[in-house]
């Protein structure tokens, strides 16, 4: 008998743990609609530089617990700040690691903005090319701009808003509805 409940990577790129990006993610893994379980991949900080005489079929230990993640997932979720225009390194390096591998390839995938208005355009532009390159099939019913603001955070690094919190399960959802 198959799975029931659909699995939703949550890929942040942030590695600030008081970052907007990771409260979406932290409060998406709380406000996941039934059926669908969403967790969070915290392994950004331990992975090596992305180097393709590495890539083969043994890679580096890190970046194989990051390829078994994204096989066991139904979907993936992204979000990640905009740095200078574009994503943050350590994220680019995170998908540079996918580009060679078929873990992606069809698998839905879709990102949420969390940044002030008019922000993270650039960000977002990157994602959809590399995202492209891995062979992701995007929702677009998915990709959302939910802005979060650092005190819409609280204490407990959720986003306490109930219709954020709407707009972030009905992400989760439009997602298990495409895996």
């Amino acid at each position: 008998m198959g799975r029931v409940e659909k699995i939703i990577l949550l890929l942040s790129g942030s590695m600030r743990a008081g970052s907007s990006n990771e409260a979406v993610l932290r409060t998406a893994a709380a406000a996941a609609p039934p059926g669908v379980r969403a967790v969070r991949y915290d392994g950004l900080a331990g992975l090596p530089h992305f180097n393709p005489d590495d890539d083969g079929d043994a890679p580096p230990a890190p970046v194989a617990r990051l390829r078994a993640a994204i096989a066991g997932a139904d979907a993936l979720l992204v979000c990640t700040p905009e740095y200078a225009g574009t994503l943050p390194g350590s994220f680019k390096n995170l998908l540079d690691w996918t580009v060679g591998g078929t873990e992606i390839c069809d698998k839905p995938a879709a990102w949420v903005n969390a940044a002030a208005p008019g922000r993270g355009a650039g960000a977002a532009a990157t994602l959809r090319t590399v995202l492209g390159y891995t062979g992701a099939a995007i929702v677009e019913d998915a990709v959302a701009a939910i802005p979060v603001g650092r005190d819409a955070v609280g204490a407990d690094g959720l986003i306490a808003d109930p219709g954020v919190r709407r707009r972030i399960a009905g992400v989760l959802a439009a997602l298990a509805a495409a895996a």
